[in-house]
């Protein structure tokens, strides 16, 4: 079952604060950073348009500082789940944003992005992303070969698509963590 994870302000330890805008590639509020993605992604584009830039996306998103806590009613978590997903804004139908509450000690499986791209940011605690080696036809019984591992802090921007390997996404922290996706749908 789903529960609102702030249910009491602390439950992450969350204190409320206004942040002045200190720039153009920077916004402080929630909804201001929803509406320059959609912008950005324009009425009929995916991450991997030519007409998009990832890094503008990106920018976007590093810009954002989560500490408004603007984005808590989409914070819904679920300690029997790794991770649940939260729908923010559904975009232009290529692309949709998401806020992912993850459970501590839990995560996602091993998995690819089905040729989607995927933004994330770190809006609270750390998330540990584990990334694999796709495996070889005659490796299926082998164990995944790691090829990195990194843990983000919060604000920390994170992108991955599936010619970076697979990946697994991780809290390790004891408490809930949360990140918001940017991400092209399959």
């Amino acid at each position: 079952m789903a529960i609102g994870i702030f249910t009491k302000p602390s439950a992450l330890g969350v204190s409320h604060s206004t942040i002045p805008n200190v720039g153009p590639c920077q916004q402080n509020r929630f909804d201001e950073l929803v509406v320059r993605l959609k912008d950005a992604l324009g009425p009929s584009s995916g991450l991997t348009s030519d007409d998009v830039d990832v890094d503008f996306l990106q920018q976007l998103m590093e810009g954002y500082d989560g500490s408004d806590n603007m984005w808590k009613p989409y914070a819904f978590g679920d300690r029997s789940r790794g991770y649940t997903r939260n729908l923010v804004d559904e975009g232009n139908g290529k692309s949709n944003l998401l806020v992912l509450v993850w459970s501590p000690g839990k995560g996602s499986p091993i998995h690819d992005h089905g040729n989607a791209h995927c933004l994330m940011k770190i809006l609270k605690g750390n998330l540990t992303e584990t990334r694999y080696a796709f495996p070889n036809e005659d490796e299926q019984d082998k164990p995944m070969n790691i090829i990195g591992e990194r843990t983000y802090k919060e604000n920390s921007v994170a992108y991955m698509a599936d010619e970076l390997g697979l990946h697994r996404v991780s809290n390790r922290g004891s408490n809930f963590a949360v990140s918001l996706h940017c991400r092209q749908t399959p």
